[in-house]
């Protein structure tokens, strides 16, 4: 029996703790749900656990459904976020076997668990539930392009799967540490399962996408800040609708381009090179400037998460020499990261 998840029930109404799985993988971009879990909210993971041939690891205890069970684990989920959303049909042992261990599922793939045949036989003998997080909400609005109150930030990137969520997240908890009332708003299957709600919009319907991304940043107090976590790449040959109607929707004062250092060719597209940081800045605040005409680049997010500490500094330092704006890796901290949520304020 399938249970769709709306946009604003909360994490805590979704069984937990849970056992991450990685599936068959071997690009650790893929695995960007189970990392987020891992790193935003460890306290609802007990432990990992895999296919044969996948290498990827969140770096938790590998374990069993049934071994996850027993130390309290309520629901296995979904830890991959793979090009097009599929579940192989490698994985379905792996998935019926945390059903008969007494787990529900939980997915944030495009492909619906409830759809697949042998999943919803064993879950309704064994009385476990199917829960997609990957499901936009009915009756979404054709985007007015209306100005809404309150502040709005999105991060924007050159790439997939680079930074842009925990960007978002680091930025909206700087924000409520400096006193600001702010909101992280989660735009896809891994900011959801974090936060609670959100909504997912690479599942929305493609004339509706711009109008969801106003339902999810509503009229706010003027000194409201919603930190909006942005989606795919303006230049990504797969993505680029996603990322246009969002940013077109939330209509941001400020974004924040996220890149990863090293990175030169778009993730899963290697014949296509990744555009530098300034054509990314330069689209984003032309597109941007169509809904809203005061759009600014506060700085940069520089993914760093391969460097030793020393040349992660040598390159946020010579980037923002480049740019003239302030550069800093969010999930490093430190004087850097002031300056840009300096930025975002100013």
């Amino acid at each position: 029996m399938q249970t769709a998840v709306p946009i604003a029930r909360e994490a805590e109404a979704l069984p937990q703790p849970y056992l991450l799985f990685l599936g068959d993988i071997t690009e650790p971009g893929y695995a960007k749900t189970a990392y987020g879990l891992r790193d935003w909210a460890p306290e609802r993971c007990v432990g990992e656990y895999g296919c044969a041939g996948g290498t990827v690891s969140a770096g938790l205890p590998a374990m069993t459904p049934a071994r996850a069970r027993m130390l309290g684990a309520r629901a296995m989920v979904i830890g991959v976020a793979n090009p097009g959303g599929r579940i192989p049909e490698a994985w379905l042992p792996a998935l019926l076997e945390a059903l008969q261990a007494g787990l529900d599922l939980i997915g944030g793939m495009h492909a619906r668990l409830g759809d697949i045949e042998p999943l919803r036989n064993v879950a309704l003998v064994h009385g476990r539930r199917l829960i997609d997080v990957r499901e936009p909400p009915p009756g979404l609005p054709v985007a007015s392009g209306r100005r809404r109150s309150g502040r709005r930030l999105l991060t924007v990137g050159t790439d997939c799967a680079l930074g842009k969520k925990y960007t978002a997240l680091a930025i909206a908890r700087a924000f409520r540490d400096r006193g600001l009332d702010a909101d992280f708003r989660a735009s896809g299957q891994t900011g959801i399962l974090i936060a609670g709600r959100g909504l997912p919009m690479d599942a929305v319907v493609a004339d509706f996408a711009a109008g969801a991304a106003e339902l999810l940043s509503p009229d706010a107090d003027a000194a409201h800040w919603d930190v909006i976590e942005g989606q795919g790449s303006l230049s990504h040959p797969a993505y680029a609708a996603v990322s246009l109607a969002l940013l077109h929707g939330s209509q941001p004062d400020v974004v924040v381009v996220c890149h990863e250092h090293g990175r030169e060719t778009v993730l899963g597209h290697p014949h296509f090179a990744l555009p530098s940081v300034e054509e990314t800045i330069d689209l984003a605040l032309r597109l941007g400037a169509r809904t809203s005409p005061g759009i600014r680049c506060a700085g940069v997010s520089l993914n760093t998460g391969r460097l030793p500490a020393g040349a992660a500094e040598d390159a946020i330092g010579a980037l923002a020499a480049r740019l003239g704006l302030p550069v800093a890796d969010p999930m490093r901290g430190g004087a850097a990261f002031e300056r840009l949520v300096d930025a975002c304020l100013a």
